[in-house]
């Protein structure tokens, strides 16, 4: 049993400290917000992530996770320290880093024996360096500590499997015996464990959300050249799939890629690039891409509807993927924007994330459910792939639109039988989008 304090209770910091403790650790996990705090030493997530808050409740009642907005009570004990904070994108798409320069100065402060100080969030190469250096600087004392890369590798929505189930982890660090520590916290994951230098750790992190994107712009350009050659995307990509040096991972074509991670990664790549003399030719284009395929949505329904202004189009999934609550760079809500922008009533529905979408975008009607949502709408935007979506009855959907149209961007529902129910049906990269509209028209 070790003792470890999380700094950061958002998605990576809950979900990595209730897990730590759920491998026998203590664990502290501090914020500063401290209406979050209360409320999870209440049972109140500030997230929606499946599986979590039955964890952490199995946890607290086990007193191995506790919670605090208190820097010396949480280091009080520590062995590790994980820097779990938030990396907004800055104004020129580089990392903020104002939270971990905090963190870092908080911890040095009142730090008074030998730790691990391992950053967990998402941070530029050369970081774990710059945040040594903030704490050397801010100790009123020296006290021994190392510095270890340890980047996450969570997917919202399945974050509690992914850290039981991880792919590898990747350490880095300048002190060996250090990142061998907190390999060893990592052993009962049973996963292969990966320990280099410092840099190469951060950038390992970068790289790979790059290439996943990279992968959904990818399929995207091919759906639109399918659209334009009347091929169909969804079996391209399983044929393509099917070859070993491809696989089918991230082959989905639809809105583009949104949340917290590979929009600002990917700009926040680009920017390091830029800055150190490099020209970054493919990640500015995978950004192109993938904003294009949000005015794709737009461009078919002013093809089946024409002029926006004045119609009511329902947007089918608010939160940036299926299984969260986050409404972070979501597809659905900056194609919302746009179609307010033209002159449309929006309307949306999604099973997570509506509280959210209340307060940040008041121009959408939010409806209680599907059903509702469709009510005398001129066309429905899939936008979110909830499985729940997946069996609504599309004959009661279609009775009561005002016009049945459909841009499916997610690819969820079978064309032919949304035809056979009078739906004019437009999907992304399917190559008999055209001969529907004609048959339906």
């Amino acid at each position: 049993m070790k003792n470890i304090t999380v700094i950061g209770v958002g998605y990576v910091g809950l979900v990595t400290g209730t897990c730590f403790a759920d491998l026998g650790n203590r664990v502290v996990a501090l914020d500063i917000n401290e209406t979050r705090i209360e409320n999870l030493k209440q049972g109140i997530m500030p997230i929606y992530e499946p599986g979590l808050k039955e964890i952490v409740e199995r946890n607290v009642k086990a007193e191995r996770l506790r919670f605090t907005t208190d820097y010396a009570e949480a280091l009080r004990d520590a062995e590790f320290v994980f820097i779990c904070v938030g990396t907004p994108e800055g104004v020129d798409g580089e990392a903020d880093l104002r939270y971990v320069r905090m963190a870092a100065e908080s911890i040095a402060k009142v730090m008074d024996h030998e730790m691990i100080i391992v950053n967990k969030s998402t941070v530029p190469v050369g970081t774990g360096d710059w945040v040594a250096d903030i704490i050397r600087e801010h100790q009123p004392r020296p006290v021994p500590f190392a510095v270890v890369s340890c980047p996450e590798f969570l997917r919202e929505g399945s974050a509690v499997r992914d850290f039981f189930n991880p792919d590898r982890t990747v350490l880095g660090s300048t002190d060996k015996e250090a990142a061998n520590r907190v390999a060893q916290l990592h052993l009962p994951l049973r996963a292969p464990i990966m320990i280099t230098d410092l840099r190469t750790a951060e950038m390992i992190k970068y790289a790979s959300n790059a290439f996943l994107a990279t992968r959904i712009s990818f399929i995207n350009e091919i759906a639109n050249i399918c659209e334009a050659l009347g091929a169909d995307v969804k079996e391209v990509a399983q044929g393509m799939g099917y070859d070993k040096r491809i696989g089918h991972h991230f082959l989905e074509s639809g809105v583009g890629y949104g949340g917290s991670c590979f929009p600002k990664d990917v700009k926040a790549l680009a920017y390091m690039a830029q800055v150190h003399g490099t020209n970054p030719e493919l990640l500015h284009a995978v950004m192109g891409i993938n904003q294009m395929q949000r005015k794709q949505i737009i461009i078919k329904l002013q093809d089946l509807l024409g002029d926006l202004n004045g119609k009511t189009i329902a947007i089918l999934g608010l939160a940036f993927k299926e299984n969260t609550d986050d409404i972070r760079v979501s597809p659905a809500l900056e194609i919302a924007e746009m179609l307010h922008a033209l002159g449309a009533t929006v309307r949306g529905y999604d099973p997570a994330a509506m509280d959210h979408v209340a307060r940040a975008y008041p121009f959408v009607q939010l409806a209680a459910d599907p059903y509702e949502l469709a009510q005398a709408c001129d066309a429905i935007v899939v936008a979110t792939p909830w499985n729940e979506f997946k069996g609504l009855d599309m004959a009661r959907i279609g009775g009561v639109m005002r016009q049945k149209v459909m841009v499916d961007g997610r690819n969820l529902y079978d064309a032919e039988r949304l035809k056979a129910l009078g739906f004019v049906y437009r999907g992304v990269g399917r190559g008999y989008n055209g001969a529907l509209e004609s048959h339906n028209g």
